[in-house]
């Protein structure tokens, strides 16, 4: 059911980018979109609610909450049958850039995650590389199966989040829909996506080889996933994001106009609560 909700919501954002600009109807397509993407992410909680993880309780709803707030933006837009202004970066324009975004984002990733042959086939290709690359380090790694690799007895098994689709998707997402000259585009495309896809396989070898070794003790895999590869994919994903902003300075602008956006709800809901007393 919860699957149905997300592929309308990924469909509806899909026609909305294609629309032209000038086609107010875009915005209520794209509004209908965000609110059925709304309603996915708000269901999420239950799920994380009965393993007890509370910190992504939490962040499901503000990201469910962010989608409400763009779809109740993008139908105003379309109630006000509001023209886009290309010389200015309003809410129209970030709006629609954010849906493209999104869009093509989502087209990337949940293929891989919704649909078993694709998950199966970027999961058992990822294992695939780690096996060789532990190969190139001499290390006597075994495949006990598509998606498991053992190291002197201690077994990781390789999921979706071990292939960096997500973050694959989320710059492939942002880049594609800037309106910038294809050169840059392209480069920004390749300090990104290529590089991320390396750095993945790295941070699998290197989690794969201080478990199986035993670098840190009875907790070498806790250490070396839970903190030190994810502190290291942090800092990697920030210095990719610098580079890429400076080939493709447009990002700034729709960080900065979903910021502006952001801060206009928000005083809105304040002086609705507090402005009539």
């Amino acid at each position: 059911m919860i699957e149905n909700v997300l592929w309308i919501a990924v469909v509806l954002m899909v026609i909305s980018s294609i629309i032209p600009k000038r086609q107010t109807i875009r915005n209520l397509i794209g509004g209908l979109g965000w609110g059925f993407f709304s309603i996915h992410w708000a269901y999420q909680p239950i799920h994380y609610l009965e393993i007890n993880d509370y910190a992504n309780v939490v962040l499901t709803l503000v990201v469910a909450a962010f989608c409400l707030m763009l779809a109740y933006s993008m139908i105003k837009e379309y109630k006000q049958n509001a023209e886009p202004n290309p010389d200015k970066i309003n809410s129209i324009n970030v709006t629609s850039m954010a849906t493209s975004a999104t869009a093509i984002g989502a087209l990337f990733y949940f293929p891989f995650a919704q649909m078993p042959t694709m998950n199966t086939w970027i999961i058992s290709a990822v294992t695939d590389q780690v096996m060789w690359m532990l190969d190139l380090f001499s290390k006597s790694a075994v495949r006990e199966s598509w998606d498991m690799i053992s190291l002197n007895g201690y077994k990781v098994q390789i999921i979706l989040a071990c292939t960096a689709i997500e973050s694959i998707a989320l710059f492939t997402g942002l880049i594609i829909s800037v309106n910038a000259p294809t050169k840059r585009l392209a480069s920004a495309f390749l300090v990104s996506v290529p590089v991320i896809y390396g750095l993945n396989l790295i941070r699998d070898v290197f989690v794969i080889i201080a478990y199986g070794e035993q670098w840190f003790g009875a907790n070498s895999f806790d250490i070396a996933h839970h903190m030190i590869a994810k502190i290291g994919s942090g800092i990697a994903l920030f210095f990719i994001a610098y580079a890429v902003m400076k080939i493709l300075p447009e990002l700034l602008d729709l960080i900065d106009g979903l910021w502006k956006l952001i801060n206009e709800h928000l005083h809105a809901v304040v002086q609705k609560f507090t402005g009539n007393r």
